[in-house]
């Protein structure tokens, strides 16, 4: 959700006015993507990067996160989002530490979609906590085990990862649950991200093939003759 701070410039606000209408566009993409069959969004929302911030900005998105926790979650509950924390705690206050837990118990049961939201969260963290843990349990280190112990192993690997604010790289997002991801670039600040650049990021992402390693015309939809053979 890249572009908050930006947005915020351009209109001669403090950074921290972004990121407070960052939490509107957010709201708004989880309506719409519920609305279009989306069952698991998952972002970003603070990078384990993000403490080399300005201490006031840092300070005044851990505010936002417990205002959004507090105001926010019993809304979310009601409209049937799972909502799920992921990224390291241990640099968290205690009210933002029992803020997340209590939202996600309270959230736990519900099924109309999933709402990762990576907070103090890095790939590369991800895929060392998930072999630490391994190597603690002295099991064996393999694709399998990784994927079984990471932090987004209740939700599928993402079909397409949209990044906003003009940038292309992921910075650090789901390193390893992106391999076979469709990637997609918008020019849009994540405030002005709206339902309309949703449909045209969903639009393109339904003309793209898939393959995973196969050729084109292995994943390509068979063609029936008129007798209806397959071909």
């Amino acid at each position: 959700m890249d572009g908050n701070g930006r947005w915020a410039t351009k209109r001669h606000l403090p950074r921290i006015a972004g990121h407070k209408q960052g939490v509107e566009s957010l709201k708004r993409l989880v309506r719409a993507s519920v609305q279009r069959g989306v069952s698991v969004v998952t972002v970003f929302a603070f990078s384990s990067e993000n403490w080399s911030r300005p201490a006031d900005e840092v300070s005044g998105l851990m505010d936002i996160l417990v205002f959004a926790l507090g105001r926010e979650v019993s809304q979310l509950h009601q409209e049937g989002v799972q909502l799920r924390f992921i990224g390291s705690r241990e640099a968290l206050s205690e009210k933002v530490r029992s803020g997340l837990h209590g939202a996600e118990v309270l959230t736990a049961t519900n099924t109309r979609i999933v709402l990762n939201v990576c907070f103090n969260y890095g790939g590369r963290w991800d895929v060392a906590q998930a072999a630490a843990r391994l190597a603690a349990l002295q099991e064996p280190i393999t694709e399998a085990s990784l994927t079984r112990v990471l932090s987004l192993a209740h939700c599928p690997d993402p079909d397409l990862i949209i990044r906003t604010g003009g940038e292309k790289r992921l910075s650090n997002f789901l390193l390893w649950q992106a391999a076979y991801a469709e990637l997609y670039f918008s020019e849009a600040l994540w405030p002005d991200f709206d339902e309309v650049a949703l449909d045209e990021a969903l639009q393109e992402y339904a003309h793209r093939q898939r393959r995973f390693g196969k050729t084109p015309d292995q994943v390509s939809p068979s063609h029936q003759s008129a007798d209806g053979a397959d071909h």
